[in-house]
């Protein structure tokens, strides 16, 4: 499967240029359709709040407000396609950001959003990238705060576990790792199973890849203190990576929230661009 149908999170949070730039970049290199999505959050009234004339002017202020950062977002959509040949369209609905997300992006093979900014001073869900991960059921790009800018997709790192997860990730990423030059398999403190690793770990989805004209090579690490996604991200930095695969969330969410965890753990701190299945 190709890319031929790219979704991008537009929003007015100030990073959002080089989320946009990654996805015309991508959309340009794929010939697919680029398709803007801004989300109109609905108006939250408290429960104590009086109606009556008060509540028309609160209704006026969200209703400005809702409107100055849908054109903020439109504009910076149409200046990421300036100078681009793409079929593209813009799209505005109303709801909860993550639920419009989610149900947009069924109809696409791609979804480019940001990551989360804990200082951002828009309404974002602080969680948005898993949320809407793990609920669309097609595979996101999440692009750091502090990207350079480098479009993604040269130089990969594949985490490999050999789980479900990973598995998805890696199908769903054929498109990119067809196209790149370079693609580590990263595989971290592996143990060998019938129901997991082979006797080589690594070895069986190099074949399987290398069967699909992907060229890789296979590194394997051990996790000091279990920290594996520090080893992911210290492994990126190492290799210059432009881009990192790996399945989210291998086990239960809540627990990865509670006692830490990889996925966590690279897509709060990365700052290379991160695509990631469920």
């Amino acid at each position: 499967m190709d890319f031929k149908t790219i979704l991008v999170h537009c929003d007015a949070a100030p990073e959002a240029g080089k989320r946009l730039a990654v996805a015309a970049e991508l959309a340009q290199r794929n010939a697919a359709h680029l398709v803007g999505v801004h989300a109109r959050p609905p108006l939250q009234v408290s429960a104590f709040f009086e109606g009556g004339v008060a509540m028309d002017a609160l209704f006026a202020s969200y209703d400005s407000a809702a409107r100055a950062e849908a054109d903020k977002a439109k504009s910076a959509f149409e200046n990421a396609l300036r100078g681009n040949q793409l079929s593209h369209e813009w799209r505005m609905a109303d709801g909860y950001v993550d639920d419009v997300l989610a149900s947009h992006a069924r109809y696409a093979d791609l979804l480019i959003l940001g990551q989360s900014n804990p200082q951002a001073a828009t309404s974002t869900p602080s969680d948005l990238p898993e949320s809407v991960a793990l609920s669309a059921g097609r595979p996101c790009l999440v692009v750091p705060r502090m990207s350079s800018g480098k479009p993604p997709g040269t130089n990969v790192l594949l985490c490999w576990n050999a789980s479900r997860e990973s598995a998805r990730a890696a199908a769903d990423a054929l498109p990119l790792l067809r196209g790149s030059k370079r693609v580590t398999i990263l595989v971290v403190d592996p143990r060998s199973s019938p129901s997991g690793h082979g006797a080589e770990p690594g070895a069986d989805v190099a074949t399987w890849l290398a069967r699909h004209g992907v060229a890789v090579t296979v590194q394997r690490e051990v996790a000091a203190d279990n920290d594996v996604g520090g080893v992911i991200l210290s492994r990126a930095s190492d290799l210059d990576a432009d881009l990192i695969v790996m399945g989210l969330y291998g086990r239960s969410r809540i627990r990865e929230t509670i006692l830490g965890g990889a996925s966590k753990t690279v897509l709060t701190e990365t700052t290379v661009p991160l695509f990631v299945s469920h």
